[in-house]
């Protein structure tokens, strides 16, 4: 099996400009938010994962595969100056062009056929009283389409127009009535539904998986101070600095490790905590896949997540931090610790799976924007929703032609 490390390595090398400044190298984080410093020499890195494993990091393969080694004797005299220079090859990873091309020029015509099928089972509402409700799963497709569209509301009126017409939806809605959707708190559900949903012709294929959160960037404005420390705390004296910065929504989600096809999420606050969501985005993930193993960084260790994956006849492989010592927790912390301890390269072979939840949060944030333009809370909520679907959605579609899947939504048990 390849290292995932130094895979990543050969994407930190490929992407961005590693420099040599006094006899260290200096390596950009892979998320784009500070840097490391390599000594080759020595074997060490500044990032938090070598303080961790105490084991070569992705940014130490950077190095490896960008640096050019310099061999200089100076020439005074008797002295003679030598210059050696070796190039290092770089690993490349094959990619099944023919496949992704056809998924590329083909996607948006079975994006809108897949997600009319999957919005074919969502049903209608009671209505009591009240005017006439348009269909929910014509608002449903037109929310979703509308986010996958990028576009603005009044914008992405023709693409529905088109729609339309090619069947897709019953009655064409107004702009506004699509606005008005995302504020319902009715959406929610049926979104998670079609999520989990969209994930289970994937199930045949999925058996790791991963768990992550990340930020999805609001419109409103909040001050970091007022974040950080409350509004009667003061940092910086009597005029403590304050950045301004948007506020955002947080996402969690479990994704499967082969596809990145997202099985479980939910959407809170900007300030929930990673840990307690792990145990519902597990079950919810076993209910509808056999489970072999769950990587997570070391925000979700715990014994009750511990607990948690392994009531689902899985393995957890979750960071354990700096302090821990197997010595405190419940029995299965202990044993888990006792095996981090004595088979740490296999370990760390397994937990570095969870690095294509990072991928699934890319993925999702570059296709579909890292932002989104709702200005209300659940309609926040229901587009950060509508952007999981529609990747969802797109690894589907990627997977029909690399792995020869034919999705089936609503399949009845006999």
């Amino acid at each position: 099996m390849e290292n995932p490390r130094e895979q990543k390595g050969l994407e930190i090398a490929d992407r961005y400009r590693i420099i040599q400044q006094d006899g260290t190298w200096i390596v950009p984080s892979q998320n784009g938010k500070g840097k490391y410093k390599v000594d080759p020499d020595k074997g060490c890195c500044s990032c938090p994962d070598y303080e961790f494993t105490q084991s070569k990091c992705k940014h130490q393969f950077a190095v490896e595969f960008t640096i050019e080694r310099t061999r200089t004797t100076t020439i005074e005299g008797d002295k003679t100056t030598v210059t050696e220079t070796v190039t290092v090859t770089r690993k490349t990873y094959p990619q099944e062009w023919s496949s992704y091309n056809k998924a590329q020029t083909q996607e948006k015509e079975q994006f809108l056929r897949l997600l009319r099928e999957l919005c074919k089972g969502v049903g209608e509402p009671a209505q009591t009283n009240g005017r006439p409700r348009l269909p929910l799963e014509d608002m449903i497709f037109a929310a979703s389409f509308k986010v996958y569209s990028t576009v603005s509301g009044r914008r992405f009126m023709s693409d529905l127009r088109d729609a339309h017409a090619k069947g897709y939806i019953s009655s064409l809605p107004c702009y506004n009535s699509i606005f008005n959707y995302f504020e319902s708190d009715v959406l929610t559900p049926y979104l998670q539904m079609l999520i989990e949903e969209s994930s289970l012709p994937l199930a045949s294929i999925e058996e790791d998986f991963a768990i992550d959160s990340s930020g999805i960037s609001t419109g409103a404005r909040m001050k970091w101070h007022d974040t950080k420390w409350g509004s009667t705390h003061v940092a910086f004296g009597d005029n403590p600095r304050r950045v301004d910065r948007k506020d955002w929504v947080k996402v969690h989600i479990c994704c499967g490790v082969t596809t990145n096809v997202v099985t479980a999420v939910e959407v809170t606050d900007s300030h929930t905590g990673d840990s307690p969501m792990f145990p519902q985005l597990v079950e919810r993930t076993a209910n509808n896949f056999a489970i072999r193993q769950v990587s997570a960084d070391k925000a979700y260790l715990s014994s009750k997540n511990m607990e948690a994956v392994v009531t689902n006849n899985a393995m957890p492989f979750i960071a354990f931090r700096k302090d821990s010592n197997g010595k405190a927790g419940s029995p299965l912390f202990k044993q888990m610790f006792h095996y981090y301890s004595f088979n740490q390269e296999r370990f760390m072979e397994n937990y570095h799976k969870r690095s294509n939840v990072e991928t699934a949060f890319h993925m999702i944030k570059s296709k579909f924007g890292d932002a989104v333009r709702s200005k209300t809370k659940r309609a926040q909520i229901n587009e950060a929703l509508c952007k999981v679907l529609c990747h969802n959605i797109c690894c589907l579609i990627q997977s029909m032609f690399e792995l020869g899947v034919k999705p089936e939504f609503w399949n009845v048990a006999a």
